[in-house]
């Protein structure tokens, strides 16, 4: 991670490698401000396409260039950032919009949002005339320190989550904690989902960062976002230049996903914000862990402590464990109709397990509604 000095701005640059290329994940506060230069950097192109929502746009498009290298004006498509609009329709009317505006092969797409507008704009670039340049200005907690790194894109289907996709990574990532002011603080607390997930699979001193200074954090201190974003960005950032294609390591961003998703499903995703699920599902997941032997008491009860001090959370579904495991065979890790998880043998670290008894699924899952209700 290089630290680069602009004006009175600390940047940090983290370098991706993805089979297209590298690319570059620039945070810090004011990065926005620089956004013209970086993307004039890129290349030139004919048409910058801003993609995003009423609801991004209008609490962030000041902070975003009108112009750039071009000197022509940004066109704006914007379309519905609810998770149940998380669909091949969305991409449809994107696309129409971009060949509407004249959108040729060497447009740039700027996608200007939280990280499902990030994953639909993102597959719209990578399918629309068989793909067209992309890059993120991710405004939301969890896009800025997960979903806008990596090159995942996707949309959901009634039988489960991110099914129809592609992998197709931006040329360019622009992470500016003061998109974060106006972000409402539900959608903000559950972006700490992620950060907490970062610190439970591959950094133990960032998990320690959190549990001493969580206040601050969800306080949105200046300080502890600085640390915190980057921190993330750098580590999504080493585990997706070594297994872009999540066909081994990458697995481990998945800890929390497999209940999470669950959980989204069998609510019609109008319940739960990503995070929240999230959250729940680490929890979960710290509890199987401990359960099939894996996961030390002692880490476990860290997991679930921490993961509460994120904020009130909507309630576990009322629905049956028939139905929950059910969407869990949809996940993308399932093998052979397998269910696989990713659980941490001790905060830090992550792997993937397929051969976890039914039985203790089943008490976890009786346990879930009761995850915030114990002790603490």
């Amino acid at each position: 991670m290089d630290i680069v000095k602009h004006r009175q701005m600390t940047i940090k640059r983290i370098q991706v490698t993805s089979a297209s290329g590298k690319y570059a994940v620039l945070c810090g506060h004011g990065v926005l401000q620089n956004a013209r230069g970086e993307i004039s950097r890129l290349g030139n192109f004919s048409s910058v396409h801003i993609v995003s929502s009423p609801k991004a746009w209008g609490a962030v498009g000041e902070l975003v260039p009108a112009r750039f290298a071009s000197g022509s004006a940004a066109k704006l498509h914007l379309f519905n950032d609810a998770e149940s609009a998380k669909t091949l329709e969305s991409v449809e009317h994107i696309a129409r919009s971009l060949s509407r505006a004249g959108a040729d092969r060497r447009a740039l797409l700027l996608a200007v949002g939280g990280g499902m507008v990030g994953d639909v704009a993102g597959f719209a670039a990578a399918t629309y005339l068989r793909g067209i340049a992309l890059a993120h200005v991710p405004t939301t907690l969890l896009a800025q320190v997960d979903s806008a790194i990596g090159g995942k894109t996707g949309v959901n289907l009634p039988e489960g989550k991110n099914l129809v996709g592609a992998f197709f990574s931006p040329r360019l990532v622009l992470s500016d904690p003061r998109a974060l002011h106006s972000l409402p603080e539900r959608e903000f607390r559950g972006g700490l989902a992620e950060v907490i997930k970062y610190g439970v699979i591959s950094d133990s001193r960032l998990f320690a960062y959190l549990e001493t200074h969580m206040e601050k954090v969800v306080r949105r201190d200046k300080t502890a976002l600085a640390y915190i974003i980057p921190r993330c960005a750098a580590l999504k950032a080493h585990v997706v230049s070594h297994d872009e294609h999540e066909s081994g390591l990458r697995e481990i961003l998945n800890f929390g996903h497999t209940f999470g998703h669950a959980l989204e499903s069998v609510t019609n995703y109008r319940v739960y914000q990503h995070g929240e699920a999230v959250a729940w599902g680490m929890m979960a997941a710290a509890l199987l862990g401990f359960a099939a032997g894996i996961t030390p008491e002692r880490d476990a009860a860290r997991i679930i402590s921490l993961t509460r001090r994120m904020g009130p959370l909507p309630p576990w579904p009322k629905t049956t464990i028939a139905k929950l495991i059910s969407a869990m065979r949809t996940d993308k890790k399932t093998r052979a109709g397998k269910l696989r998880f990713v659980l941490t043998p001790r905060i830090g670290t992550a792997r993937s397990y397929d051969s976890i008894p039914s039985e203790v699924l089943q008490r976890v899952l009786r346990f879930g509604p009761h995850l915030l209700a114990a002790r603490r």
